[in-house]
């Protein structure tokens, strides 16, 4: 019965969770996978207009919350992300965990921009993305820009003028 204690510690830290954060969780935890295999198969552009189409929970109006609680909600947000790699770690790599971030900020209403940047060392070409909110890096460390050379437009914009 020890194989057991795992599962039901996990129910019993889901139960305890607020609601917002269950909703954020549940949500990131089929996003990734979801994520995963449209960026596979069709693309960064098609999954991110797919997921612009998508009826993910909407709860909160930034305009109706102070800015400590907006700020409390996105990084409410980073952590259930978090968790929800944690939980699919083989389905994630930055860009579908930053897919995922971003879309779920931007289901609540707050704005946030996809980064993508590149970085050449020793003939060896890496590419990197991250998410921004109000200039600040969520889900990296704040030496990203240093590390990895950002592209000028965010990822988002080209996706808003088709639609």
């Amino acid at each position: 019965m020890t194989w057991l204690k795992l599962p039901i510690r996990k129910c019993q830290t889901l139960l305890e969770l607020s609601e917002c954060e269950r909703s954020l969780l549940l949500q990131a935890l089929g996003l990734l996978p979801l994520v995963a295999i449209s960026v596979r198969l069709k693309g960064l552009q098609f999954t991110q207009g797919f997921l612009l189409r998508l009826p993910l929970a909407n709860r909160y109006a930034p305009s109706t919350v102070a800015n400590a609680e907006l700020e409390r909600q996105v990084w409410t947000t980073v952590r259930m992300v978090r968790v929800a790699v944690g939980y699919n770690s083989r389905w994630t790599n930055c860009l579908k965990q930053s897919l995922v971030l971003w879309i779920l900020l931007r289901s609540q209403g707050i704005i946030s921009v996809l980064r993508i940047g590149v970085r050449t060392e020793t003939d060896k070409f890496s590419a990197h993305a991250w998410v921004e909110y109000q200039g600040i890096v969520l889900n990296d460390t704040d030496d990203v820009h240093q590390r990895f050379q950002a592209f000028d437009r965010s990822f988002e914009q080209p996706i808003q003028e088709k639609l």
